[in-house]
């Protein structure tokens, strides 16, 4: 953990030997390499500078973030659930408190990724809390550090336990998953990461390939999406901040932003 460097700008964590000139996820065209130049921290440096939020959004689900803002801005989201607890995307630092808080709450069954901007140190996670990686094996060529917790899976979708279910939704990765919990609302809930992007008006969902870059997907991969999404039941919506929360009439705002577009 302590020989890790972690990007600056995305929060990769990369193991100490196998540290590239400059990130090989912020090369790619849906992330970005400042104009400054590549920059690197250490974890001792973070835990010095940051600390990590715990935020109760509902019974059975909290959030997670670096406080103050690092890298991309990223949150996990922690689902409590009867027959394991999941942690949803990373987020590139972990501390005793947090540990501790997880531990008192049961541990973590298994941790699972939207796509590869949250791998963050994922390893480090998983080898705390001794539970399975579960990332889709269409983005497997973004792994930058892999270990025995890893766990692939392919196919639409996978179940995991409680009703929970890891489904493929692609667009923005190829591998790029929400994850499916039936029991944090009265329709269902979905997390969500970069799969939708809610705007701050709320009143708006996109779906694109590149965010920070401003490339679109193609209309015949916005409408595979809609037709995927047409078929998943839910009724709240979390992506991947704190200000992308919506429990609201999300499919008629889903429904007509997806009209927009087709």
């Amino acid at each position: 953990m302590n020989n890790q460097l972690i990007c600056s700008t995305c929060g990769t964590a990369y193991p100490a030997g196998s540290v590239p000139e400059i990130c090989n996820i912020c090369l790619d065209e849906r992330q970005w390499v400042p104009r400054e130049g590549q920059g690197w921290t250490k974890p001792a440096e973070l835990h010095k500078k940051y600390s990590i939020k715990l935020n109760r959004l509902k019974h059975r689900l909290y959030e997670l973030d670096i406080n103050p803002l690092f890298a991309i801005g990223q949150r996990a989201l922690l689902v409590l659930s009867e027959q394991g607890n999941i942690l949803w995307d990373c987020i590139p630092l972990l501390d005793e408190m947090t540990i501790e808080f997880i531990r008192a709450k049961g541990g973590l069954r298994g941790i699972a990724f939207s796509h590869p901007h949250f791998y963050s140190n994922m390893n480090d996670w998983a080898g705390v809390f001794d539970c399975p990686i579960y990332i889709h094996k269409k983005d497997e060529q973004h792994i930058v550090a892999t270990g025995k917790h890893l766990s692939l899976w392919t196919g639409d979708e996978m179940p995991l336990w409680d009703g929970m279910r890891l489904i493929n939704i692609g667009g923005h990765f190829e591998g790029s998953s929400i994850l499916h919990v039936p029991f944090l609302s009265e329709e269902g809930s979905i997390l969500c990461g970069d799969s939708l992007f809610l705007s701050p008006s709320k009143k708006h969902f996109s779906a694109v390939y590149s965010s920070p870059n401003r490339i679109p997907l193609a209309l015949s991969e916005m409408r595979r999406i809609k037709d995927r999404l047409d078929q998943i039941p839910f009724d709240t919506f979390y992506g991947y901040i704190k200000s992308q929360n919506l429990d609201k009439e999300v499919k008629r705002i889903l429904e007509l932003s997806m009209e927009r577009y087709i």
